[in-house]
Parts: C-alpha cells; sequence; structure tokens
C-alpha cells in the first residue's frame, strides 16, 4: 500500500467538526487507529501524541485519531484528556476498512473482532508514506514523529 494514493474521506470528529482528507492536501497527515476510548492503551497513546502535538505541527503534520466509538463517545475522552487533534467516529467502519486494521484478535481468552492499533502517514502528495500495524503504545508517538521529520 506504501506510495498509493489514499482515497479521499470525510467523517466526523468530536465537537461537531467533520474530517475531510482532501482539506489537509500539502499537509503530512497521521492517523492513528485505536481500539476504544478511554481505555488504558488508549488513553495513554492519544496522551503521547497531544505531548508531541507541537513538533507534528512545526514538521507541517496534522495528527488525528481514529476509532469507532460514537461522537459522543469522543467528546467525552477528549474533554476528559484534552487532545489538541480531532478525534474521527468511524462507526460504519469506512476508514478502518480502508486501511485494513479490523481483525479478529484474542481479548481475556476469546476472539473477538476488532481495530488493531495502526497508524499511517499520508505524505503532503496524498500518497501513503509509511505505516504501523500491531502497534506498542511506548515510544511510538515518538517513533511516528522522528519518521515524520524525514519527510517536512
Amino acid at each position: 500500500m506504501a506510495n498509493a494514493k489514499v482515497a479521499d474521506f470525510s467523517l466526523p470528529t468530536n465537537g461537531g467538526g467533520t474530517f475531510k482528507l482532501s482539506e489537509h492536501k500539502g499537509k503530512i497527515v497521521v492517523l492513528y487507529f485505536y481500539p476504544k476510548d478511554s481505555t488504558p492503551g488508549c488513553t495513554t497513546e492519544g496522551l503521547d501524541f497531544a505531548a508531541l502535538h507541537k513538533q507534528f505541527l512545526k514538521a507541517n503534520a496534522v495528527v488525528a485519531g481514529v476509532s469507532r466509538d460514537s461522537v459522543k463517545s469522543h467528546d467525552n475522552f477528549c474533554s476528559k484528556q484534552g487532545f489538541p487533534f480531532p478525534l474521527i467516529s468511524d462507526s460504519e467502519e469506512t476508514l478502518c476498512t480502508q486501511f485494513d486494521v479490523i481483525h479478529m484478535k484474542n481479548m481475556y481468552g476469546k476472539q473477538v473482532r476488532g481495530v488493531v492499533r495502526s497508524t499511517f502517514v499520508i505524505g503532503a502528495d496524498g500518497k501513503l508514506a509509511h505505516e504501523w500495524r500491531g502497534v506498542k503504545v511506548a515510544g511510538h508517538a515518538q517513533e511516528v514523529l522522528d519518521f515524520v521529520k524525514t519527510l517536512a
């Protein structure tokens, strides 16, 4: 999928907004997919991206989190954590399907269908520049920032 043009999409975000990929033309877009609002790993990952947010902006990058949670859930998660970037609600799984991040996984010994923690960097040219799948939270946001800086 690397170097492939990413199809435009438009989905609702927290705060009553909409995230439309084509509105960020000329910028680097970081989409991080996570399983669920307000869970320990997802909270840590969001806070890690938030801590580096100013550096992402300096590198001409926009960050957005994506999960299948509702806009209302995103509003609560954002207001509690103070994330400086939008959280995209993909309740219909259109973006999750586009990026192939929904798979069967083991949770407490049961097979469940869920979002595999993944991050995608879309270059300023609208093409996929890099992807991480099956992400471990520790150090990940910094690793993404380091990669983004190579594109800026």
